[in-house]
């Protein structure tokens, strides 16, 4: 237990406290943010992607055990709405199209890259001397 009376004593939490309001006040919220990157970059060198995927994927279980499907559903909505709000319902339109023009530029690439390889399939099979 700690002595409140002997002035000059705090607990480590207290000390951390202090110590982290004090570097905050002196330079602020940016130097959170560049030894954040510098932490993280660091982090992803050493570890790797696959270190960021797993503990992305043991996150999204444990919150999907304790907070059930229906959370995902939830929050989904919630930013869907918020982009609506944002960005407005032209932007689901724009979004749309952009999806549909990319399918339909895959599905002619698809065609094409079939119809070449059949066209070399025949040449390749008319170049073959005839077995008779």
């Amino acid at each position: 237990m700690v002595d409140k009376d002997n002035k000059g004593s705090m607990t480590v939490a207290e000390a951390g406290r202090k110590g982290g309001e004090t570097v905050r006040n002196e330079r602020g919220r940016e130097f959170y943010e560049t030894i954040g990157r510098k932490g993280g970059a660091w982090l992803t060198a050493a570890r790797g992607r696959a270190f960021y995927e797993e503990i992305g994927r043991k996150g999204g279980e444990t919150v999907k055990a304790e907070r059930g499907a229906k959370f995902y559903e939830e929050i989904g909505k919630k930013g869907g709405d918020r982009v609506k709000a944002t960005r407005g319902p032209n932007f689901y339109e724009e979004i749309g199209r952009k999806g549909g023009q990319k399918v339909k530029r895959l599905i002619e690439e698809g065609k094409r890259a079939a119809r070449e390889a059949a066209a070399a399939a025949a040449a390749a099979a008319s170049e073959e001397p005839s077995k008779g």
